[in-house]
């Protein structure tokens, strides 16, 4: 055989041979990586599934929390109110001997967020802080406050009882 013709045949026995199916063996371990593959992809969507699940339950866990400190404080306060009423009471019969006193509980209530609504007579009445429980004079168009039954307050910025108020029209 030629020089030539030999080369021939060796180039076509290398093309044969990369073109040529892979073994049995090659075939059983490309098989089994690529099942592999699938069942680490298959246990890292279900790990990541489940971290965002606990992370999920986590935060509405600290929600709930947060909700039941807060339903729990404004409980709280609400079940202290007639105590406070009972107290401003007290202040305005006995002002001499309790003048300490109204500086320090005016200071208590408001380090606790806890307001006062303002309901004197005069101020213009306002459906969100103040509850009318009679009207007097109705020939004016605007209503105005004429005397405070029940003080009102708001705690953290929220309503927690409405003053209770007579209303007049001016």
């Amino acid at each position: 055989m030629a020089k030539s013709d030999q080369t021939k045949l060796n180039n076509t026995e290398e093309v044969t041979m990369a073109e040529s199916p892979e073994t049995p063996a090659q075939t059983a371990e490309s098989s089994a990586a690529d099942t592999m593959a699938s069942q680490i992809a298959e246990l890292t969507n279900d790990l990541q599934r489940t971290r965002a699940d606990f992370e999920n339950y986590r935060k509405q866990v600290e929600t709930q929390r947060a909700q039941a400190t807060t339903a729990a404080k404004y409980a709280t306060v609400v079940q202290f109110l007639p105590l406070i009423d009972d107290f401003e009471r007290a202040l305005a019969t006995y002002s001499e001997q309790l003048a300490p006193l109204e500086k320090a509980f005016a200071k208590t209530l408001n380090s606790l967020n806890l307001a006062k609504i303002d309901s004197e007579p005069g101020t213009d009445f306002n459906p969100d802080y103040h509850e009318a429980v009679s009207v007097e004079d109705d020939e004016g168009e605007h209503e105005v406050i004429a005397e405070t039954l029940r003080p009102g307050y708001i705690y953290d910025g929220n309503v927690i009882r409405a003053a209770m108020v007579k209303v007049k029209h001016v």
